[in-house]
C-alpha cells in the first residue's frame, strides 16, 4: 500500500465519516537524522537467528523519525568456534543504524551450542549459560568482549529477555532468583567495558508482578538502572493502566525513580501470522491502529522510551523449537519485498510530532456526546504540550477485531490550556490535517488516535 492509497482509506479516514472542510495538509514525515532526541524506538530484533536482510530496510528506517532500535546481539552467531569472535555481521548493523540517525540499544543473549547442549536450532534461543561453569565463564568473556567492542557506539545494555516464561528461560523452569543471578554474572563485565553503561533489567514477558517482585527481593533493583518489560494483548489499553501503577509501586519500594521502558511489543497485520496475539483476524490497517494506540497510550503514562516490534515480516520464523515455516507479520515492512505497510506511514506521523519536544502536559479536555451514543468516560485522552500549543489525543479503546463505526463527539476548548489560534484536527493513521472551529459539535470518534492541537503544530 503506497501513501497515495492510504490517504483513500475511506470509511478509516477522519474526513469520510465527518462533515468536516477539505484537508489543509498532511503531517511531513521526519528523517531520523533530522530529530534530535525521542521516545520511540524500532524492533530490529532477530538478526541473531539471520531472520532478515538488514541492509534492505536502512533506507526506510532512515525516514521512519524513530531515534532508537533495538538490537539482539546473538552470543551463537558471534562465536561459532571455542575463544574465537567475529562481530562483522553486528558492526555493519550498528554503523549503519547510527549513520541514519537511530542508536542501537542492545539485547544481550541468548546461549551458545558450543557451552549450552540442547538447543533445536544452532542459534539457541531462549537457552541460558548458567548450567556448567565453563557455560558461565563463557559468557562472562563474550559479554566482555562485546563491552569492550562497543563501548564508544552502544551504551544502553538488557539483559537477556523474557527470563519468566519458560521458552526463553532453559534448560531450567523460570526463577526471579536465578535471573537476576544471571544479571549479577554479567553486570559487572559491561560496568567495566562500558563506562556510564546504562543496564536494562526484566525484559519481561507482560507485566508478571510476583516475579518481578521477586527479582527485586533478590536485589535486581542494587544492579539495573531502569526495568523493561513486553506487554502484548489484543486490546492495547485493556488492564494496563493498573498494571503500570503496580509495576511502579514494586519499583518505588526498592529503588524509587527507576524509569519503565516498553521494550517489544507488536501486533501482526495478517491472519496467518505466528507469534503472540496472532489467533485473531488482522490486517495492515487493524495493525496501524494497534501500533498508534500501543505507542501513544506508553507516552501518556510517561514511559521513557516505547519500541515496536518489529522492523520487517520474520520469514521462516525461528523460535524457541526452531524453525517454524511460518512467517511472523509484526514488520512495518513486508518480509516478501521490504515494502511499507499502512503501520510504517502511522509510525512516521507519531514519530513525526511525538519527539522530545512533545511533553506531557495536564489540562482537562471537554468532550460530551450530544447523541448520547458513547460512554464518555470510556473515551481514551491524552494530553501534550507542543511549541507552546496543547495537544489533545483522542480515541475509544475498542477492541480492534469488533468492528468500529465512527461516533461523533463534541469537542471543545479544555480548562488550563493555551489558546488554539488554528484549531486542526491531526488524523494520525493518514496523516490528514483539518482545519475546524471551536467548539466542534460533531468531531469524530476512531478506535485510533485523533488530534486536536493547533495547525502551526504540524505545519
Amino acid at each position: 500500500m503506497t501513501r497515495r492509497s492510504l490517504l483513500q482509506l475511506a470509511p478509516t479516514a477522519v474526513a469520510a465519516a465527518q462533515s468536516l472542510p477539505k484537508a489543509t495538509g498532511r503531517i511531513q514525515p521526519r528523517p531520523s537524522k533530522e530529530i534530535a532526541a525521542s521516545p520511540i524506538s524500532i524492533g530490529f530484533e532477530t538478526l541473531d537467528r539471520k531472520m532478515f536482510d538488514p541492509e534492505r530496510c536502512y533506507p526506510h528506517l532512515a525516514q521512519t523519525g524513530v531515534k532508537w532500535a533495538r538490537c539482539q546481539t546473538g552470543w551463537a552467531r558471534t562465536e561459532t568456534r571455542r575463544g574465537e569472535y567475529d562481530f562483522a555481521w553486528l558492526d555493519a548493523v550498528v554503523d549503519s543504524l547510527r549513520a541514519i540517525g537511530i542508536q542501537p540499544w542492545f539485547n544481550l543473549g541468548y546461549g551458545n551450542t558450543l557451552y549450552t547442549p540442547g538447543p533445536k536450532h544452532w542459534s539457541a534461543v531462549g537457552w541460558a549459560p548458567l548450567n556448567s561453569e565453563e557455560a558461565r565463564q563463557a559468557w562472562v568473556r563474550y559479554v566482555e568482549k562485546i563491552g569492550a567492542r562497543y563501548a564508544n557506539r552502544v551504551t544502553h545494555y538488557e539483559l537477556w529477555n523474557e527470563p519468566n516464561i519458560a521458552g526463553f528461560w532453559q534448560p531450567e523452569k523460570p526463577d526471579p532468583g536465578r535471573y537476576v543471578d544471571l544479571v549479577k554474572l554479567t553486570a559487572p563485565a559491561l560496568r567495566k567495558a562500558v563506562p556510564g553503561s546504562v543496564l536494562i533489567g526484566g525484559s519481561f514477558a507482560g507485566i508478571p508482578l510476583d516475579y518481578i517482585r521477586g527479582c527485586f527481593e533478590a536485589g535486581l533493583g542494587d544492579i539495573v538502572d531502569k526495568i523493561s518489560y513486553h506487554p502484548y494483548r489484543f486490546v492495547p489499553e485493556e488492564f494496563y493502566d493498573a498494571e503500570i501503577r503496580a509495576l511502579r509501586a514494586i519499583v518505588a519500594r526498592f529503588k524509587p525513580g527507576m524509569p519503565l521502558w516498553q521494550g517489544e511489543n507488536g501486533a501482526p497485520s495478517t491472519n496467518n501470522s505466528s507469534g503472540a496475539i496472532s489467533t485473531r483476524e488482522w490486517n495492515e490497517v487493524l495493525q496501524a491502529k494497534w501500533l498508534l494506540r500501543r505507542l501513544l497510550t506508553d507516552l501518556s503514562l510517561g514511559i521513557e522510551v516505547t519500541s515496536y516490534f518489529q522492523t520487517v515480516d520474520m520469514v521462516n520464523y525461528v523460535s524457541v523449537a526452531g524453525q517454524t515455516g511460518t512467517t511472523n507479520t509484526k514488520g512495518v515492512l513486508r518480509g516478501h519485498d521490504y515494502t511499507p505497510k499502512v503501520s510504517y506511514y502511522a509510525l512516521q506521523n507519531l514519530c513525526a510530532l511525538f519527539d522530545s519536544e512533545t511533553v506531557a502536559a495536564d489540562f482537562v479536555p471537554r468532550l460530551t456526546s450530544p447523541s448520547r451514543d458513547v460512554e464518555t468516560l470510556a473515551v481514551r485522552t491524552a494530553t501534550f504540550s507542543r511549541r507552546g500549543f496543547p495537544i489533545l489525543a483522542y480515541w475509544y479503546p475498542a477492541d480492534l477485531q469488533a468492528g468500529w463505526q465512527t461516533r461523533r463527539v463534541e469537542l471543545s476548548l479544555w480548562t488550563g490550556a493555551a489558546r488554539l489560534e488554528r484549531p486542526a484536527l491531526v488524523d494520525l493513521l493518514t496523516g490528514l490535517v483539518y482545519r475546524v472551529e471551536l467548539p466542534l459539535k460533531d468531531a469524530p470518534l476512531q478506535d485510533y488516535p485523533v488530534l486536536l492541537t493547533n495547525e502551526s503544530v504540524v505545519s
